[in-house]
């Protein structure tokens, strides 16, 4: 079902000028000599073998120096190969002369130099102007450590590394099944960038990864070295302010999205991983959900909804009520703000605005400064000069609370991307509350809901299960249903196999 996909897929887009072959002439020392120049990291040496001057070279840093000697050097060494030619040479390193796992052999000057800047070593046969490369990748990476944005209670405390062959390998140990397929590209006419695309065969929808291939074949930039151009290549609204790619830095969670039907990226470098398609109710939905009681996680998940419309809307409905409908405010609340605000000088669309402002700085700065002296911004900004403000009667107390937990809602998202995504929303609403009350919040939340609605993700809607077939849509979005209501896998993901459990 899945074979050729990808290929398929690629040969609809036409070829790019730029993705002709950068490097000319042959497989010879001279040659990679003059691809690598001014390369400090470009080591080289020439080596006897039987009769041949052969030419080793790697890049140093990206190769296991140890692992170079033991296992392609000290066998050469051994190896006596008397009055052998270059062809018996190869021939016999080819097959079984060395103990290296993995040998290729390349009679291009463009895959060659791709497998040296991926770590790999080189050794050139100059008079069959080619060479083989062993795989002896190292150099320093960082350990696989605990995640450090999505916090897990009873799962795994895996999280995923820079090193895209230790990702691949991570979700493995998750997904220990052959029905796991990883097909490798690269992405970047400078950077060269290696991307894994992950599905599991026979759940995942053959249509979305051969839309998913058509578009990675699409992209033609210099270099992909953040998610950022990824997500703005993939994404089928890029100008949409709410996020179209779901993120998740645990293999745990991964795993689980795979065999639900979906599609995942790993990107060489990047400690994220990306996860199509998607629906606005999967940015509200935490990891730790598999492990808790079903109601529990029903009730957080509501909770999160209920935060969701606190950051959204409190601000500009506060506004809106405060400045034009003041009848809706019961009687001893409105004395109470009318109290609070007798000395206050400035408005209170001044106020929420001003206050906002000093809300999104104070976080600005808590997440660029150091980790201890963004702890003491906060604090200081929080207690010191909020309090100092209401003393001051520069602002009331009642607009630092409403920002406060507006603020606050927001941090209780479980996506930062979305967390941007109602920031926004949350300042148009507040102007929208400003200009025209109650009313211009109503027409604001109507664009909204048009934006939301028209949003897709590969083909999917954006605002499933509401938008969908689904005739329980309210309770799918709320209840985490327990294991034994789970046996079929979500419709909209049109899954091949749809039964997840007998």
């Amino acid at each position: 079902m899945y074979d050729s996909l990808f290929d398929s897929a690629a040969a609809e887009v036409p070829a790019h000028p730029r993705r002709q072959p950068e490097y000319g002439g042959a497989v010879t020392p001279d040659n990679l000599k003059s691809i690598f120049r001014r390369c400090a990291d470009f080591e080289s040496r020439t080596l006897r073998v039987g009769q041949c001057e052969l030419f080793l070279c790697w890049l140093d840093g990206l190769v296991d120096s140890l692992e170079t000697a033991e296992t392609l050097l000290r066998p050469l060494a051994d190896q006596m190969l008397g009055e052998a030619g270059e062809e018996a040479c190869l021939q016999a390193l080819l097959f079984g002369a060395v103990s290296c796992p993995a040998v290729a052999r390349r009679d291009d000057p463009d895959a060659l130099s791709f497998d040296l800047t991926h770590g790999r070593c080189a050794l050139v046969f100059p008079g069959l102007k080619c060479a083989l490369s062993f795989d002896l990748r190292g150099g320093a990476c960082r350990t696989v450590g605990e995640p450090t944005l999505e916090k897990s209670l009873k799962g795994s405390r895996d999280s995923f590394v820079e090193t895209l062959r230790a990702n691949t390998a991570l979700l493995r140990r998750h997904l220990a099944t052959p029905r796991l397929k990883i097909a490798e590209h690269t992405l970047g006419r400078k950077s060269h960038t290696r991307l894994a695309v992950v599905f599991v065969e026979d759940v995942a929808d053959p249509a979305v990864v051969r839309e998913l291939a058509r578009r990675l074949a699409g992209i033609d930039v210099d270099g992909v070295l953040s998610l950022g151009v990824l997500e703005e290549q993939l994404a089928d609204r890029p100008l949409s302010p709410f996020p179209q790619l779901l993120h998740t830095e645990k293999p745990d969670r991964l795993a689980r999205w795979l065999l639900d039907g979906r599609v995942g990226l790993l990107l060489d470098g990047v400690p994220i991983a990306l996860v199509l398609p998607v629906s606005f109710s999967a940015f509200l939905r935490v990891g730790s959900e598999g492990s808790m009681n079903w109601l529990s996680a029903t009730l957080l998940t509501a909770l999160r909804y209920a935060a969701l419309f606190l950051g959204l809307y409190l601000p500009a409905l506060y506004a809106a009520v405060a400045s034009f409908h003041q009848e809706m405010i019961p009687t001893k609340l409105l004395l109470s703000i009318v109290e609070a605000k007798r000395d206050v000088p400035f408005s209170t669309s001044f106020e929420l605005i001003g206050m906002l402002l000093a809300f999104a700085l104070l976080q600005e700065a808590g997440l660029r400064l150091p980790d201890p002296v963004g702890d003491t911004v906060s604090i200081i900004g929080a207690l010191i000069v909020g309090q100092a403000a209401v003393e001051a009667r520069l602002v009331s107390p009642i607009a630092i609370i409403v920002v406060a937990v507006s603020g606050i809602a927001c941090y209780a998202l479980p996506s930062q991307d979305l967390g941007a995504a109602v920031r926004l929303w949350r300042a148009l609403l507040l102007l929208g509350g400003i200009c025209a009350g109650l009313y211009g919040v109503a027409l604001l939340s109507c664009l909204l809901a048009v934006e939301l609605s028209s949003l897709e993700s590969f083909g999917r809607s954006y605002t499933a299960p509401l938008s969908g077939e689904e005739r329980f849509g309210v309770a799918a979005l709320l209840v985490s249903p327990p294991l034994f209501a789970r046996k079929l896998r979500d419709r909209a993901l049109n899954t091949p196999d749809r039964r997840r459990q007998r």
